[in-house]
């Protein structure tokens, strides 16, 4: 019933920017936390950055100062702006949100995952 869709992975070089993009679809009434999580190869999943409905965020200390999450209230999207990318920043990242649908229901949905490569 809700369908969580990431883009703007790929290839980019250290020191480089990309920003990834996560849309929301469904029956959708209202979405609380969302989140971007990260899982390089042989790791663990690990959360990268939280933003509330009210505009609380978190980051994990291996990104601050570097991304920004942000989201369209309106367009049921969460974004993430990565700026100096490091190779360690290689990894899958997913999208997750707390998601309210019209009938009532909670659901923990995530994201099929987009792949971030950061060469050296």
């Amino acid at each position: 019933q809700v369908q969580l869709v990431e883009s703007g992975g790929g290839l980019v070089q250290a020191g480089g920017s990309l920003r990834l993009s996560c849309a929301a679809s469904g029956s959708i009434f209202s979405i609380s936390t969302m989140r971007w999580y990260r899982q390089a190869p042989g790791k663990q999943r690990e959360l990268v950055a939280a933003l509330t409905h009210g505009g609380s965020t978190n980051y994990a200390d291996s990104v601050k100062g570097r991304f920004t999450i942000s989201r369209s209230i309106a367009k049921n999207t969460v974004y993430l702006q990565m700026n100096s990318l490091k190779p360690e920043d290689t990894a899958v990242y997913y999208c997750n949100a707390d998601v309210y649908s019209n009938y009532g229901s909670l659901f923990d949905s995530w994201g099929q995952g987009t792949q971030v490569t950061v060469s050296s």
